[in-house]
């Protein structure tokens, strides 16, 4: 899997099948002969026989091939192995036009330890469909696995409920495709709507951070959970962790959070910090739908009222929230009394079990005409135009590839007055 991208450097994990030692070989395309290989990583049953490469000094704006050897000899696949730098455009060029895909949700069946009854997960083909697009990078956006009961107590079960997820042949050549970025939602947390009180969170940590390959996990105000951050082009990226710091639902007194104090603080700084034409902020939860009846932020009243206010106050331009969750997809929008438009992006299910039942009891007063999605999809955005007026285009897909329907927002539209 390719993870992190940046203008030097480059992040790739892999996960072997048992103890082996493991390297890679890569050039830049424009001279195939200068290659490197980097030093041998031998993986272990502790750490799920993972390793993760980090390759640097890269140059920027260049085009990769490599090689994967397992215990000294090359491992063929059916996939092409490259990945890409960022290019150095500032001061130099118009900002690079992009294309991202977005998704949560993503079930993997497994008979022994499934529910009885009718397979939760299916229609694995979506991941094929995403991979032929080719898009320049993917936000998982939760429940990227499901933990079941047999899971999320042990370190062995979560190990292996990973390993499982990532073993599923029709994820292997999206993997490869485009560098991957990660944030959790319950399912990969603990439980179902699980929250700060979750006794093991420290071991689904661990596993988030074995098995992803951002940039970082954690901030330095909210260093427990896995947060982090990354630029694509013109565009910043704020990846919240909705759970780590989460209130238990049933909890009477206390103050109610979801991303609590420190986290929102260093998002606010980082927002007004920012000269990002879009700024994305992913969390698991909707922000905007104010139904009560989920996981939404609506439920945390005194900090969605604060988030919104600080927003406003700042003046901060070009706010989008990118959601999960909810196993259908959707746009919401409200403006604010300065003028500013905030959009929620909501992107789910992958392959579980979509909420075809969406339009009668989920009655969000903020959704756009004709987003409503109630099926397997993905979302995918791309970003273009001049540097004056880049535009958002946000077009919703089947797991069969099927365009579904399309928005486009500018960047206009989301300015304070």
């Amino acid at each position: 899997m390719l993870g992190y991208a940046q203008m030097r450097e480059v992040a790739i994990w892999l996960q072997t099948t048992g103890p082996a030692q493991v390297q890679l070989e890569y050039a830049d395309t424009a001279r195939p002969a200068a290659k490197k290989r980097t030093p041998p990583i031998f993986t272990q049953d502790s750490t799920g026989y993972i390793a993760k490469f980090i390759l640097g000094p890269l140059e920027p704006g260049r085009t990769y091939r490599y090689q994967v050897y397992l215990n000294g000899k090359p491992v063929a696949l059916p996939y092409p192995l490259y990945f890409r730098t960022l290019p150095l455009w500032k001061w130099r060029s118009a900002p690079p036009d992009f294309r991202f895909v977005i998704g949560s949700c993503a079930f993997v069946n497994d008979s022994l330890y499934d529910r009885p009854g009718q397979p939760y997960g299916g229609e694995y083909e979506i991941f094929t469909t995403i991979a032929r697009l080719k898009p320049d990078f993917m936000i998982w956006l939760g429940d990227n696995v499901y933990l079941r009961e047999a899971d999320w107590n042990s370190w062995s079960g979560i190990l292996y409920r990973y390993t499982h997820t990532r073993s599923l042949p029709e994820l292997q050549p999206l993997l490869a495709t485009c560098p991957h970025y990660a944030i959790w939602d319950d399912h990969d947390f603990g439980p179902n709507d699980s929250d700060r009180s979750f006794w093991a969170r420290d071991l689904t940590r661990k596993a988030f951070t074995l098995f992803w390959a951002n940039p970082s996990f954690g901030v330095p105000q909210a260093p427990e959970g896995i947060s982090t951050f990354f630029e694509w082009g013109d565009a910043e990226f704020f990846l919240l962790d909705g759970r780590t710091y989460r209130s238990p639902n049933r909890r009477i007194t206390g103050e109610r959070q979801m991303f609590g104090r420190a986290q929102i603080e260093w998002l606010l700084d980082a927002l007004r910090s920012s000269k990002a034409t879009f700024k994305f902020v992913c969390t698991g939860s909707q922000v905007l739908n104010p139904t009560h009846g989920f996981e939404n932020l609506i439920n945390f009243p005194a900090e969605r009222d604060e988030l919104f206010r600080l927003i406003e106050a700042e003046r901060i331009p070009g706010v989008i929230f990118l959601t999960g969750d909810r196993h259908f997809s959707e746009i919401s929008s409200i403006r604010l009394s300065t003028g500013q438009v905030l959009y929620d992006i909501t992107s789910s299910p992958l392959t579980a079990s979509p909420f075809t039942a969406a339009p009668q009891r989920d009655k969000n007063p903020y959704r756009l005409e004709g987003t409503l999605t109630p099926q397997r999809n993905f979302l995918l955005l791309s970003v273009s135009g001049p540097e004056k007026n880049r535009q958002l285009t946000i077009t919703a897909f089947s797991s069969s590839g099927e365009k579904l329907w399309e928005k486009t927002l500018t960047a206009r539209d989301l300015a304070p007055d």
